[in-house]
């Protein structure tokens, strides 16, 4: 199997599945654990084209979330005030931190757009992204290996 065409996929489909895109659908980890347990490269460059991807997506999201945080007043927006005030509260509330849980689906992609919206430190939320999709990514690499014995 040609590797490249796999993580060209893989990254693809890695970015699509970080960003909030709801007409995309994607699951990073599956197709990460398909190209472990075909055996399709080494481990840490398979897993590590899927968080790189992934961060990426959840960047995407953060810089959407940024560039519209100021059109929040106008009447077409798609969030009301009401909601926004209701996110913003909650972000407050947690802090940047709930960053660290991106991994989990829907959740984690919200978070990303909201920390964008509120304009949270950007160097924390890399941070903060990339400890988050390394461990979940990280865990279903450990947890396939652990039940097929890769």
């Amino acid at each position: 199997m040609d590797a490249l065409p796999a993580f060209l996929g893989l990254f693809a489909t890695s970015f699509i599945a970080g960003t909030f895109l709801p007409f995309l659908p994607g699951s990073s980890e599956m197709a990460m654990a398909g190209l472990l347990a075909a055996q399709a490269g080494s481990p840490v460059a398979i897993v590590a084209t899927a968080v790189a991807a992934n961060v990426t997506g959840a960047t995407f999201n953060y810089l959407v979330g940024r560039n519209v945080a100021d059109l929040g007043d106008r009447r077409w927006f798609p969030l009301s005030p009401a909601i926004l005030e209701r996110a913003s509260s909650g972000f407050e509330r947690y802090g940047i931190w709930a960053l660290a849980l991106c991994w989990l689906p829907t959740f984690g992609d919200a978070i990303t757009v909201i920390a964008g919206l509120l304009k949270a430190d950007f160097r924390l939320f890399l941070a903060l992204v990339l400890a988050g999709k390394s461990f979940g990514h990280g865990a279903v690499a450990l947890g396939l290996t652990w039940l097929v014995g890769l």
